[in-house]
């Protein structure tokens, strides 16, 4: 799984909905999930600060999960089909507990940001919707692996064979 951060809330331009964008901590992958209204509001009252008079359900909702003696230790987004995305928020208490959560991913990113809980991504997910950040870099490793498997001979197998076979004994 690979931890990423919200990088901010974007519209998209074509249907006006907002996107949560998560960035990976190096900022070569990009992950953008379409969210409601409701809950881009409650993102972006944590990234600018903005305070309310009273809480908000994202608000209140660390605050029961600490009341009852659990804290979110992490979310996961976990699972895409047909360009909706599935999430769970993980709560562990004192004993070790751990409890795992049903949840969209907006809400479970709204929470998370507000308890500094990590956001971790499955490698399905990323496969099926990041997009790169970084195309000259991706560009750089795909020329490395391309060379490398050139330089491949017979041989290399040959000898990978042989070691594997005297490692057996």
């Amino acid at each position: 799984m690979l931890e990423m951060k919200v990088m901010g809330i974007a519209i998209d331009t074509n249907t006006g909905s907002p996107i949560v964008v998560l960035n990976d901590k190096d900022n070569r992958k990009a992950l953008p999930i379409w969210i409601g209204s409701a809950e881009a509001s409650s993102i972006i009252r944590v990234i600018e600060n903005i305070k309310v008079a009273r809480p908000m359900t994202h608000d209140l909702i660390p605050d029961i999960i600490e009341k009852t003696g659990f804290k979110v230790d992490r979310i996961e987004i976990n699972n895409v089909n047909e360009e909706t995305y599935f999430a769970s928020i993980f709560l562990t208490n004192d004993e070790g507990k751990e409890v795992e959560i049903d949840a969209r991913p907006s809400d479970a990113i709204a929470i998370s940001i507000r308890v500094n809980a990590p956001i971790f991504v499955t490698p399905n997910v990323l496969a099926d919707g990041a997009i790169s950040c970084d195309a000259a870099k991706d560009e750089e490793e795909l020329q490395e692996f391309r060379n490398f498997i050139q330089s491949i001979k017979p041989s290399d197998f040959e000898k990978m064979i042989k070691h594997d076979k005297e490692s057996d004994q």
